[in-house]
C-alpha cells in the first residue's frame, strides 16, 4: 500500500512538473493550428471571389467590388477586407477596416503574403494576394483579428489541466505495478501529442482498442481542435471551379474513385454509328468536378450497347470524349445477374423497403447472392485501379451497400465516403430484411456515411443499435464496430446552379405560349405539372385524385385548369412499375370522363421520356409544380422547379415527406396521404397574389443557389481531409506505442 502511494505521490509530482512545462507550449500549439487556419480561409476566399474582383477592376464598378468585399466581411472570423493598388492607396475598404491601417504596413510580392501587423490594440494577421487587371496591379487584403486566439488557449489550457489532474488521482488508486505502467503509458501519449503539432487535428479510435489515458488525450484534442470550423457558405459561392480548388488545397495529391452503378457516358449504337450520351443526373453533375481535378477513376456498369467495343483491354476509357480529364472503368454485368441484383435485391427488396410506401419488399436469397457477387466485383475493381494505399473512394447509393467493408478489407487505409441517396426507415421495418446485420456492416466500413436529413441519421443510429453490436456516440454521430470508426453525417444533395438546362430557355412568357400551344389549350388556362418517372413512391395516383377532388368541389375551374403529368416509364419488366402505369392511365381517363369533354380533358397524362431542356420549359409555363411524394430522400424536380422560375413566379406544392420540405419551407406543405388537404393546397396555389409568389420564391431560389449540388460534394470532401489529417496523427500515435 506504502509502495502504491509512493508511485501515486511520484506520479501527481511528475504530472504538476509536466503540466507546467507543457501549458506555455500549448499556447504556441494552438496559436499555430489558428494562424494555419486562418491562412487556409483567406485562400478560400481569394480562390472564390478573384474572378468577380478582376471583372469589377475592369468595368471599373467600384460600387460592385465593395458589395463583394462587404459580403465577404460577414464571417465573423475576418476583419475587414480591401483592395491596395499600385500607388498604396486603400480602395474600398469595408466598414470595419481599422482607422490606422495602411498599406505600406503589409508584406507584398509577386505570390500570397500574410504578415503581422498591431492595430488600434489587436493583433491583426493580413493577408495580400496579388490581382492584376491588364495594365493595373493591385493587392487584395485580407485582414484576420487574431485575439480569439488567446481565449481559445486559455481554454485548452484549463481542460488539459484538469484532464491531467484527473488522471493522477486515478493513478493514486492503483497498484505500484499498474502506477509504473499508467506512467510510462502517460510519457507516451505527452510525446504523442508534442508530436501531433505540426498536423493540427485530434486523434480519433483507430483500429485497435485504446488506453483510459488515450481517451483522455483524445478528448483534449478533440476540444482544441481548430480544423472543425465550418465553412460559411454565405461567402462562398459553390461551383465546380470551388470544388476543385478544395480538392487542390486540402486533399493535395489525393486519388479519388468513384463507384456508382449509372456511368457518366454512355456509348450506344445509331443509325449513324456510335453516339456518346450523358445521363441527366446531378450526381454526374457534382463528382464530375471532382475527378476531374485529380484525374481519377470512376468505375460503373457499362450498360451501352456500345460500351464494350469502345474500352481498351482493361475495360477503360478516357473521358470526356472532347477532353479526356480522368478514366471510366467500366463493369459488366449479364442480364442474369441484373435480374438478381439490380431489379431483384436492390429494387425490389431495398427500394421498397426503404420508401416504406406500402409496396411488399420481396426478399431472395438467389437475388441476395447475386448482390454480394456484384459488390465483390466492384470492390475487386476499385483495389485493381488504386493506385495509392489511401485514396478517397466515393461509393454512391443502395446498390452498394456491401463494397464500403469490402473495399475496407482490400485497402484498410482508404478514406471511403458512402452517400446513401434514398431514406434510411425506422429501425422496426428495417428489421423486414432477412440480411440486415450484413448490410449494415457493410456500410460501417466507411469512413464517412452520408444521408440526406438528419432524420434519416437518427434512424440509421437507432437501426444499429437493434441490431449489431457497436459503439454509438450520438455527441459526435459516430459509430465504431470491431474498433472502426465511421462518421455519420447529414449532407443534403441539390442541383447544379445556374442548372445547364436554363441556359437555353426562352423568357417565361415564351415559354408559356408554347406550351400551351403544344397542348391545344388557350393562353389563359391555368397549368399545373408534376414531372418525375413512373414509380409508385411517387404519389402520383393521389395527385391526380386531388385534381379530380378540386374540381369536384370547384366546378368553375371546368375548361380553365389543366394539371399535365410528365412521366418516363422506369423498370417496367417489374410487375409493380407496369401495373402503376396502366392505373395511371386508367384513372386519367376516369377523370376526364368525368369533368371533360370532347374538348377540354382536365389531366394530360405524357408518358415518356423528356429531355432537361423540355422539363424546364414546362417548369417555366406552369402556374404551379406538384411534388407529392410518398416518401423521398430528397427530390430534386422541387429544386429544379424552383431554379427554373427566373421570374420568381409560381407555387410549389410539396409533400412533407420529401427531404427537400425541410429546405423550402415557403411551399405549400402537405400530407400527400390526404387527398382532400391536397386538392385545398392546389386551389390554394390558384389563388395566391404574384406578390406572395414573389417572395416564396425568392426565398427558396437563395436557398437553393446557396445549398447546390457543389456545396454537397465539398462538404463531404472537407470531412474527407478532416479523416485523413486524424489518420495521420493515429499512425504517428501507433508508431511511438511500438517504440
Amino acid at each position: 500500500m506504502k509502495e502504491a502511494l509512493r508511485y501515486g505521490a511520484l506520479s501527481l509530482a511528475v504530472i504538476v512538473g509536466l503540466t507546467l512545462a507543457i501549458v506555455p507550449f500549448a499556447h504556441s500549439l494552438i496559436e499555430q493550428w489558428s494562424r494555419h487556419d486562418v491562412e487556409q480561409r483567406s485562400r478560400l476566399v481569394y480562390n472564390s471571389i478573384q474572378g468577380s474582383v478582376v471583372r469589377a477592376m475592369a468595368d471599373e464598378a467600384w460600387e460592385r467590388l465593395g458589395s463583394i468585399f462587404e459580403s465577404v466581411a460577414q464571417d465573423d472570423r475576418i476583419l475587414a477586407v480591401g483592395l491596395c493598388d499600385e500607388k498604396g492607396g486603400l480602395v474600398e475598404p469595408t466598414r470595419l477596416m481599422p482607422r490606422t491601417f495602411s498599406c505600406e504596413k503589409v508584406a507584398r510580392s509577386e505570390a500570397e503574403s500574410f504578415s503581422n501587423i498591431s492595430s488600434d490594440g489587436r493583433h491583426v494577421l493580413v493577408g495580400a494576394f496579388p490581382i492584376v487587371d491588364r495594365a493595373r496591379k493591385a493587392y487584395l487584403i485580407v485582414l484576420h483579428d487574431l485575439s480569439f486566439i488567446d481565449a481559445r488557449s486559455g481554454e485548452a489550457q484549463t481542460f488539459f489541466v484538469a484532464a491531467l489532474a484527473g488522471v493522477a488521482l486515478t493513478i493514486m488508486g492503483v497498484s505500484a505495478v499498474f502506477a509504473a505502467v499508467l506512467l510510462r503509458g502517460w510519457m507516451g501519449a505527452l510525446r504523442l501529442a508534442v508530436e501531433e503539432a505540426r498536423f493540427g487535428g485530434p486523434a480519433l479510435s483507430g483500429g485497435r482498442e485504446r488506453s483510459a489515458l488515450d481517451k483522455e488525450i483524445q478528448k483534449l484534442l478533440r476540444e482544441a481542435e481548430v480544423g472543425r470550423v465550418p465553412i460559411e457558405t454565405g461567402q462562398i459561392e459553390w461551383s465546380p471551379a470551388t470544388l476543385q480548388n478544395l480538392l487542390r488545397e486540402a486533399l493535395p495529391g489525393a486519388e479519388v474513385l468513384i463507384v456508382s452503378n449509372r456511368e457518366p457516358y454512355i456509348h450506344n449504337r445509331s443509325d449513324g454509328g456510335v453516339v456518346v450520351q450523358t445521363p441527366a443526373s446531378g450526381l454526374v453533375s457534382a463528382l464530375e468536378p471532382v475527378i476531374r481535378a485529380c484525374g481519377g477513376t470512376w468505375i460503373a456498369h457499362g450498360s451501352g450497347d456500345a460500351d464494350r467495343e469502345t474500352v481498351d483491354e482493361r475495360d477503360r476509357i478516357a473521358v470526356p470524349p472532347e477532353a479526356p480529364a480522368y478514366s471510366l472503368r467500366r463493369i459488366w454485368i449479364s442480364e442474369e445477374e441484373q435480374d438478381g441484383y439490380y431489379y431483384g435485391l436492390a429494387n425490389e427488396g431495398l427500394w421498397p423497403l426503404c420508401h416504406i410506401a406500402f409496396v411488399r419488399p420481396v426478399f431472395r436469397e438467389a437475388d441476395w447472392r447475386a448482390y454480394e457477387k456484384i459488390n465483390e466485383r466492384f470492390a475487386d475493381a476499385v483495389a485493381r485501379e488504386a493506385q495509392t494505399d489511401d485514396p478517397i473512394v466515393l461509393v454512391q447509393d443502395y446498390h452498394f451497400a456491401l463494397a464500403p467493408r469490402m473495399i475496407r478489407e482490400r485497402l484498410p487505409k482508404a478514406t471511403i465516403i458512402a452517400f446513401w441517396h434514398i431514406p434510411w426507415p425506422n429501425a422496426e421495418t428495417f428489421g423486414i430484411c432477412p440480411w440486415k446485420e450484413r448490410i449494415i456492416e457493410g456500410l460501417l466500413g466507411s469512413t464517412i456515411l452520408g444521408f440526406h436529413t438528419r432524420f434519416h441519421c437518427n434512424n440509421f443510429f437507432e437501426t444499429v443499435d437493434r441490431f449489431v453490436e457497436s459503439r454509438i456516440d450520438r455527441e459526435h454521430g459516430t459509430v465504431t464496430l470491431g474498433g472502426h470508426e465511421t462518421f455519420v453525417r447529414a449532407y443534403p444533395i441539390s442541383i447544379d446552379w445556374p442548372p445547364k438546362a436554363l441556359a437555353a430557355q426562352p423568357s417565361v412568357e415564351e415559354c408559356r405560349l408554347q406550351t400551351r400551344r403544344s397542348l391545344g389549350l388557350a393562353s389563359d388556362v391555368t397549368l399545373a405539372v408534376g414531372i418525375e418517372r413512373f414509380d409508385y413512391t411517387k404519389g402520383i395516383l393521389d395527385r391526380m385524385k386531388a385534381v379530380d377532388l378540386l374540381l369536384t368541389l370547384d366546378p368553375t375551374l371546368k375548361g380553365r385548369f389543366v394539371f399535365v403529368q410528365a412521366a418516363a416509364p422506369t423498370r417496367s419488366r417489374l410487375p409493380t412499375y407496369s401495373r402503376l402505369q396502366s392505373e395511371a392511365q386508367e384513372l386519367a381517363r376516369e377523370i376526364n370522363a368525368r369533368h371533360g369533354d370532347e374538348s377540354y380533358r382536365p389531366i394530360r397524362l405524357v408518358i415518356r421520356h423528356h429531355e432537361p431542356a423540355e422539363v424546364f420549359a414546362l417548369f417555366r409555363a406552369a402556374d404551379l409544380c406538384i411534388v407529392s411524394s410518398l416518401h423521398d430522400g430528397m427530390n430534386l424536380v422541387a429544386k429544379e422547379f424552383v431554379a427554373s422560375r427566373d421570374d420568381e413566379q409560381g407555387v410549389l406544392v410539396l409533400s412533407s415527406f420529401t427531404g427537400a420540405s425541410r429546405e423550402m419551407a415557403e411551399a405549400l406543405i402537405v400530407n400527400p396521404y390526404n387527398i382532400q388537404e391536397m386538392a385545398e393546397a392546389i386551389g390554394m396555389a390558384l389563388r395566391t397574389p404574384a406578390n406572395e409568389q414573389r417572395e416564396r420564391m425568392r426565398l427558396m431560389r437563395q436557398r437553393v443557389r446557396e445549398r447546390n449540388v457543389y456545396r454537397w460534394a465539398g462538404q463531404m470532401l472537407i470531412d474527407a481531409a478532416r479523416s485523413r489529417q486524424q489518420r495521420r496523427i493515429l499512425d504517428i500515435a501507433e508508431k511511438n506505442q511500438r517504440r
